[in-house]
């Protein structure tokens, strides 16, 4: 028989994307189901000379009408739109009564089904017998014993798929008379009560008469393992370690192949293109565009892409030896308190590396709710960029003690994304939320396979889904940085360009948290932020080392472009970093940092910045309540350009917009809230007009958070029904 598409459907944890991973390979397309963000992934299957479509359906244990989650009304759509595909329903056979209750609502349904009987090596180790036949006569359909860790047959697989023949609905005994007793008395949770306990009956009588386990029953490996895992004094360490090692992984040694595709990308994409441009004679302003636009949106996009491989990788290994649920189990508990799972724990630690591969691990939290507020609190955790200004501001204003003032940072973050989780908790009240019943899969050695395959797709998904927004928010400032007042090229970072004009005209809006007109730079160290955060020292770098000379251009001297020398030199950042990175094992964050902000001169040197930028600084911030303000802002504040991209790509636009505004809001508030305070002695009746103005922000900051969240929870996504279906009814 011939069907136009395959899906895969199962129980998460049952070897539904293993399969998927197997059958196609890399011929895999990743992008959202209609009007939500949780994932959709098709691809192509080819045997003996015949191509399928298959399409990965989320993992879910039901497809119940009534209370779905997300992935399960996305599930239920499906299945109810499509019923001429083929159904290849994935049961884990060591928990058979739990598979096929998902199975035997399909069978009722009379969509097209072929149960594959996964973990049968996991059968076997715990001495367990299943009669497939007896089995296949009381679902009513085609069942094929597999074990995916082990050669699958696809030749097999070939054979039924072609000799497959419909087969009639599967007819499950209800309680008739008690469920018309419920539908009359207007009871219709009931009434899903009453058929929910039949089919459990249905699936627990079939898996008694088809299962024989051995008479000796002895713990598994999990069970012990768990003991030490899930203990109350032995999980919190044991989680911390894994997250110590999670950072190590992606943030440090991944971090240390960043300097490679930062210096390759600019030298192929940058200079490359601009060295060809300009010898063919194209015009300049296509060349900035195309060359500095383009071309540096592409290189803030490849400096991302060792971290978030290297988080993918590691992430994807822990899902597939299973200790993801049991990290989740862990810290459940903490998590509740702010309407989460302790999966979101993961993302948000994450987070203090790099926001955006934090933002991108919320993909694995299971409903909507958890993955918006998670990609909304991950921006307030203070990263490794936002580490190089606090350096920066420390060893210019606080040289004693600069450690504490980069403490209380960190813990502002931490409490301002606590208040943006209870806030949206409120928001979303009602709205699904993930059980507090947890599967915890057998743990299993990792498929090499399925981790380089899982890895790929998601890098893939963040080059060419966040990508775009990367690559035109970067052309956008940076041709606007090359371009001076006088239509002149090259004025990066200098007071002729036009974003330097633009920063001086709204350096007023940034009075009340204490930027006067003559520090306009740190007005331009805000929009540059905006590319990467990191990016705020270098910007006021230069401007303030030049911002008393008359020059409008830069006169640096622009060395002779050669591809070859510059992908050397990439290339030799790579033992450097590595070793620097081994050196480091003990500072995963990078506080390190903070040991030279003692002495503006050991400063300088490993921040790589003037040291007259110092006194330039010290001579424009209004002393240190205005430098702190000044932190206060660029902590909070719109999120930069990469991690903005990823959470459009994770929560859509909306969402991303909202949460930026959110965030800016946040960072107005209590950037002017701290400088009005500190400063109240000088002006009493202006900064009280300037707190009450500030006040209002964040009120109005509030509703909208309140009301996107409210909105979202009443946009449901519609299901589709079944006129013939006595669950739909």
């Amino acid at each position: 028989m011939t069907f136009a598409k395959i899906a895969l459907i199962g129980n998460p944890n049952a070897g539904k994307t293993t399969l998927f991973n197997l059958l196609t390979g890399a011929k895999q397309r990743t992008g959202n189901w209609p009007g939500v963000t949780v994932e959709r992934k098709e691809g192509d299957f080819s045997l003996a000379s015949k191509s399928y479509k298959i399409v990965d359906l989320p993992g879910v244990y039901s497809i119940d009408n009534k209370e779905s989650s997300m992935d399960e009304k996305i599930a239920r759509d499906f299945v109810l739109s499509h019923p001429e595909h083929l159904y290849f329903n994935i049961v884990d056979g060591s928990t058979l009564e739990r598979g096929i209750y998902l199975t035997t609502q399909l069978r009722e349904l009379g969509v097209n089904v072929i149960v594959l009987l996964n973990m049968m090596d996991v059968v076997r180790k715990r001495s367990m017998e299943i009669d497939i036949d007896a089995l296949k006569q009381s679902m009513g359909c085609e069942v094929i014993p597999i074990s995916l860790k082990e050669t699958l047959d696809f030749s097999a697989l070939f054979q039924t798929i072609e000799d497959f023949n419909p087969t009639t609905k599967l007819v499950i005994d209800y309680p008739n008379d008690e469920i018309k007793v419920a539908q009359d008395a207007g009871d219709e949770a009931q009434v899903g009560l009453l058929e929910a306990e039949s089919r459990f009956n249905y699936a627990d009588k079939i898996a008694n008469q088809v299962v024989q386990h051995s008479v000796n029953f002895k713990k598994t490996l999990s069970d012990k393992v768990d003991k030490l895992i899930l203990g109350s004094l032995t999980g919190v360490p044991i989680f911390l370690m894994t997250m110590y090692l999670l950072f190590l992984v992606s943030i440090n040694f991944g971090g240390a192949l960043i300097d490679f595709f930062d210096i390759a990308a600019g030298v192929i994409f940058v200079d490359g293109v601009a060295n060809v441009l300009n010898a063919i004679g194209i015009p300049k302003l296509l060349v900035v565009i195309i060359a500095d636009g383009m071309g540096g949106g592409i290189q803030v996009v490849a400096t991302f892409i060792p971290i978030i491989a290297a988080l993918y990788l590691f992430l994807t290994l822990l899902e597939e030896v299973g200790y993801m649920a049991r990290a989740a189990f862990v810290m459940d508990k903490f998590m509740r308190r702010i309407g989460l799972s302790g999966k979101a724990f993961i993302p948000l630690i994450v987070g203090f590396g790099c926001n955006v591969p934090g933002i991108m691990a919320a993909r694995t939290l299971d409903t909507h709710r958890e993955r918006v507020t998670t990609v909304l609190m991950s921006p307030f955790m203070s990263c490794g960029a936002r580490l190089a200004v606090y350096a920066l501001f420390a060893a210019a204003f606080f040289p004693v003690g600069g450690q504490n003032i980069v403490f209380a940072l960190y813990v502002i973050g931490v409490l301002f994304a606590i208040l943006t989780g209870l806030i949206l908790k409120r928001a979303f009240k009602g709205d699904d939320t993930s059980d507090f019943l947890m599967e915890l899969p057998t743990y299993q050695l990792p498929s090499f396979r399925n981790l380089i395959i899982n890895t790929w797709n998601k890098l893939k998904a963040f080059v060419l889904g966040a990508g775009k927004i990367i690559v035109l928010v970067v052309m956008i400032i940076n041709v606007v940085n090359s371009i001076g007042v006088d239509g002149s090229f090259g004025n990066q970072n200098s007071k002729n360009s036009l974003l330097s004009k633009v920063a001086q005209t709204i350096t007023p809006v940034f009075k009340p948290m204490g930027i006067e007109q003559d520090n306009w730079p740190a007005t331009v160290g805000i929009i540059t932020g905006i590319l990467a955060k990191e990016v705020v020292v270098g910007t006021l770098d230069s401007l303030y080392s030049s911002i008393d000379t008359e020059e409008g251009v830069n006169e640096s001297k622009v060395s002779e472009y050669s591809l070859k020398d510059g992908l050397i030199q990439a290339l030799t950042t790579i033992p450097v970093n590595l070793n620097e990175a081994l050196q480091n094992l003990s500072d995963p964050l990078g506080l390190g940092v903070l040991d030279d902000t003692h002495s503006q001169a050991s400063a300088a040197r490993s921040q790589e910045v003037s040291t007259e930028t110092f006194g330039a600084m010290v001579s424009r911030f209004d002393g240190k309540i205005g430098a702190f303000a000044y932190l206060l802002f660029i902590l909070l504040y719109f999120p930069c350009v990469a991690a903005f991209g990823a959470m459009m790509r994770e929560i859509g636009k909306t969402w991303a917009l909202v949460g930026a505004l959110w965030a800016t809001g946040l960072a107005y508030f209590s950037a002017t809230v701290f400088y009005q305070i500190g400063t109240f002695a000088q002006h009493p009746a202006s900064s009280l007009l300037w707190i009450g103005v500030s006040l209002s922000i964040l009120i109005a900051s509030i509703i909208m958070l309140m009301y996107t969240g409210k909105k979202a929870n009443g946009n449901r996504i519609p299901i589709i029904t079944e006129s013939t279906c006595r669950h739909c009814k």
